[in-house]
């Protein structure tokens, strides 16, 4: 069984930050809010970790998660060959609910999946989830929900789905889009190519995106 830990208070959050940072050194897993879902949570370089994350997901290692990272200058200790309109779309929209998928740095110790030599890089726009990714560096983090079920956007929710095969919930109150269910989740670009592709449509839509990179000459498709 979670614990789970409020954080109204200054004294409340660092505790909750402690608590979860712990848990994830321990090997453990934890549930943190995001700013557009909340979030489970393992060490994105400890194996065994992310394998339980997937299976408490009910996933296989055919989806692996996205990495969450505290600042932008982290990218490039986890990716190579990253194209300027991603670095464009890094400076616009970064801290906020856009994941990039590039390659990875090939000398990575770790094992998200079946990532085909890439990650999905994302820095979450939310206060909490940041302090926690500062101590802990990337984590590997998904959306807290079993897979076919829609994702939590409360603490309640997430517990209620994964609270047996979590270690921490952080709880810091409702999130999303105007702190409402039925926030979107984050939009997914693939960066690995020399024109961008929505692989996920989400919060970011393809006429904000593109509002950004047009005036540089490039522009993105829309597979999402």
């Amino acid at each position: 069984m979670s614990e789970r830990y409020p954080t109204g208070t200054d004294e409340e959050r660092e505790a909750a930050i402690e608590a979860a940072s712990l848990a994830v050194q321990r090997g453990e897993l934890i549930v943190l809010p995001t700013d557009t879902v909340y979030g489970i949570g393992a060490d994105a370089f400890d194996p065994a970790a992310v394998r339980g994350l997937l299976a408490a997901k009910g996933r296989g290692r055919e989806m692996p998660p996205p990495v969450l990272i505290s600042a932008a200058t982290t990218l490039d200790a986890l990716a190579v060959r990253v194209p300027g309109y991603a670095r464009a779309l890094v400076e616009a929209f970064w801290p906020g609910p856009l994941t990039l998928v590039c390659h990875q740095q090939s000398s990575l110790q770790w094992d998200l999946g079946d990532t085909r030599g890439t990650v999905a890089v994302r820095m979450p726009d939310h206060d909490v989830a940041r302090e926690i990714l500062e101590r802990t560096g990337p984590l590997a983090v998904s959306s807290a929900n079993k897979t076919g079920m829609p994702a939590a956007t409360d603490a309640d929710q997430a517990e209620e789905m994964l609270g047996d095969d979590v270690a921490v919930v952080v709880d810091a109150g409702p999130v999303g889009q105007d702190s409402v269910p039925g926030a979107e989740a984050s939009t997914i670009i693939d960066a690995t190519g020399p024109q961008g592709r929505v692989l996920r449509r989400g919060a970011l839509s393809l006429e904000q995106l593109n509002e950004v990179l047009e005036p540089l000459g490039a522009t993105l498709t829309d597979e999402g």
